[in-house]
């Protein structure tokens, strides 16, 4: 008898604590969980790499929840029988129904309520257990995920786009969690927001061809360079091969009034950039290399036209 309602116990708490998994997986925020994995936190690593791939966190859930179900439904036919040996039909149908509501309200409902309004906290705390589970289900939830896969590579559809939209989204749920909080002022959140709504976009329609750019060849002089730039109403001027017309760098034009030094101690290199390239990776880029400029490459390698850091800007502080 102890041992029968040992099994039941144990089938109710593994529902519980798959059930209450699922929904915590769900409702917990990726932020916290990149935030915490790096700092080292172990437990967020590899709660975080189930977030990457939700096909074997799914399979792993599934796989545990059919376990659970398993050992309950074992342990009440146990039970049923220990009550009555003489296998009377009435308590093989009225245990199920008995048991129904205990297993709805202790290892549904109520798990699955307290890691909806405590994901974080009761997260961690499931957490090393799941990792253990997700390691002993692999040779079965693993052909499950291979099979997602195929399924995936004939139906054409990935889940990748929808897991960048939920990112952004609770990005955005976290902004104005912190505009609610005082924690940032509307110019902050409006210049967020430009953000996100221009960080995929490619830097295409920024791109100038060279015919529209100011340029010299390398060989001009300093003076020439100045009244150009100057004519032009620039800051800065490109400079090309004038054998194989092909783009060096370009001048500041407050480096040639500072610096005495020849024109060619003064180039800036042109960091070159694709043409399919985000905006904001060609922004970081373009700072990250203190360059004002950059150069738009084909996979050719021919030179399609060039583009300007303040002009990527520009988006950023519309409305701000």
């Amino acid at each position: 008898m102890i041992a029968i309602l040992l099994l039941l116990v144990v089938g109710l708490l593994l529902s519980a604590f798959y059930s209450g998994s699922e929904t915590g997986f769900y409702r917990a925020t990726r932020v916290r969980l990149v935030l915490d994995s790096r700092s080292g936190d172990w437990i967020s690593r590899g709660l975080l790499w189930l977030t990457n791939t939700p096909a074997l966190f799914v399979a792993t859930t599934l796989i545990g929840n059919n376990l659970a179900n398993y050992l309950t439904s074992l342990g009440t036919v146990l039970l049923a029988q220990r009550i009555e040996p003489a296998g009377s039909h009435f308590v093989d149908l009225i245990a199920p129904v008995l048991f129904t509501p205990i297993v709805f309200v202790y290892g549904e409902l109520l798990p699955k309520n307290l890691f909806f309004h405590a994901p974080n906290r009761l997260l961690r705390l499931a957490g090393p257990p799941f990792l253990l589970c997700t390691v002993a289900f692999l040779p079965i939830s693993g052909l499950l995920w291979v099979f997602g896969r195929v399924l995936q590579r004939l139906l054409g559809s990935t889940p990748l786009r929808v897991r960048l939209t939920l990112a952004r989204r609770e990005l955005r749920q976290v902004i104005v969690e912190g505009k609610e909080a005082g924690l940032l002022h509307g110019v902050q959140q409006r210049l967020i927001e430009n953000l996100f709504e221009t960080a995929s976009d490619p830097i295409a329609p920024f791109v100038v061809r060279l015919e529209n750019v100011t340029h010299a060849p390398l060989n001009a002089s300093r003076r020439s360079v100045l009244e150009l730039a100057k004519t032009n109403n620039v800051d800065a001027v490109c400079l090309f091969d004038p054998h194989s017309r092909e783009l060096v760098g370009y001048v500041r034009l407050a480096d040639l009034y500072l610096d005495e030094s020849p024109l060619s101690d003064s180039i800036q290199l042109l960091p070159r950039i694709a043409p399919t390239e985000p905006v904001i990776a060609a922004l970081i880029r373009l700072e990250t290399s203190n360059a004002d400029m950059g150069q738009v490459v084909d996979r050719q390698g021919k030179t399609m036209g060039i583009v300007f850091t303040r002009q990527l800007t520009v988006p950023l502080f519309d409305g701000v």
